[in-house]
């Protein structure tokens, strides 16, 4: 048996579709089911046994020789100023999921992210030696921060355990995300429906508009990275999880407009004063880690990416 969290969202729907079509045992999924906006994710879930979010803990004390706990639940959004409800989703939730792995023998692999490393003063490398320096830029790179400091503090851990620090990650089943979604995504439906694009204007003397580098990883790629660490168990720890090359906003752009065969049309507006002081202008995932650890499949590109996205599942309007 396996367990996913945050099934009904992003990452953890596709991550839920894609192990439904490879594993042979029970997948167990845990949600707030009573979102309207995701259902959708969850048409191509039928069969799967699914627990409440709020009855989780209550469910897992029954014992269930779980394998595996995909934890990919979190308030995500990285406009939340309100710590106390990151500190109660994403730090205090978490850690009672440890303990059980922890008690069960269970692996846990769980969602960190690159909001970690705030503005990249101190790089964007994976090692443990680092965490306790970084300085992220918001309560919610905070708040994973804060749960990756405790587990490596820890004495009692599971036998296997795994926290990625997810870049950019973007593709199918985001449709729900609004604000949260990737730029892709925003790309796509302001060209269809307004034939331009508006991006961020640069606010960073070292930038051009437009020029702003960040790590985007196909989610495709980041379930392939869950599954290898859940069938192959290298050594516990912080693991990057992004493409490993950091792209413009024009680049990313300028694919989309290609994969709907449109001719390009961008033009500028101010950043969002809410997220100005907070904005990332620079990531790049170090993967030496994962790689070291054996992984040897190739990262979808950029343009081959919003290819895919674009023309087999936004086009289309298709789940994955």
């Amino acid at each position: 048996m396996i367990v996913i969290t945050g099934a009904a969202g992003f990452i953890g729907s596709v991550l839920a579709k894609f192990m439904k079509n490879i594993y042979h045992g029970e997948i167990v999924i845990v949600d707030d089911f009573s979102q309207i906006e995701k259902v959708s994710n969850l048409l191509v879930l039928d069969g799967m046994k699914r627990i409440e979010r709020s009855d989780f803990f209550e469910w897992l004390n029954q014992g269930h020789g779980i394998e595996v706990i995909f934890h990919i639940g979190a308030r995500t959004d990285t406009t939340e100023f309100d710590y106390s409800i990151l500190e109660a989703l994403n730090l205090e939730y978490t850690k009672k999921v440890w303990d059980y792995c922890v008690q069960f023998n269970t692996t846990l692999i769980y969602a960190s992210s690159a909001a970690t490393y705030g503005d990249g003063e101190f790089g964007y490398s994976d090692a443990h030696k680092v965490v306790e320096q970084l300085k992220p830029l918001n309560p919610y790179g905070i708040s994973k921060n804060e749960f990756d400091k405790w587990a490596l503090t820890q004495d009692k851990v599971p036998k296997h355990w795994y926290g990625l620090k997810f870049f950019n990650v973007y593709g199918p089943n985001e449709f729900h995300k609004s604000r949260m979604a990737s730029v892709i995504f925003h790309a796509f439906n302001q060209i269809q429906e307004k034939g331009e694009m508006r991006l961020f204007r640069s606010h960073n003397a070292n930038f051009k508009d437009g020029e702003q580098l960040r790590d985007f990883v196909y989610v495709k790629d980041v379930v392939e990275v869950m599954k290898f660490l859940f069938e192959k168990l290298p050594e516990s720890g912080l693991y990057n999880l992004g493409s490993g090359t950091a792209r413009t906003f024009l680049d990313l752009t300028r694919s989309v407009f290609k994969s709907l065969g449109k001719e390009e049309n961008i033009s500028f507006v101010d950043t969002p004063e809410d997220i100005r002081d907070k904005y990332q202008y620079f990531t790049e995932a170090k993967m030496d880690k994962l790689l070291a650890a054996g992984y040897t499949k190739k990262f979808t590109s950029l343009e081959d990416g919003i290819d895919d996205y674009v023309q087999n599942y936004l086009m289309s309007k298709r789940n994955f």
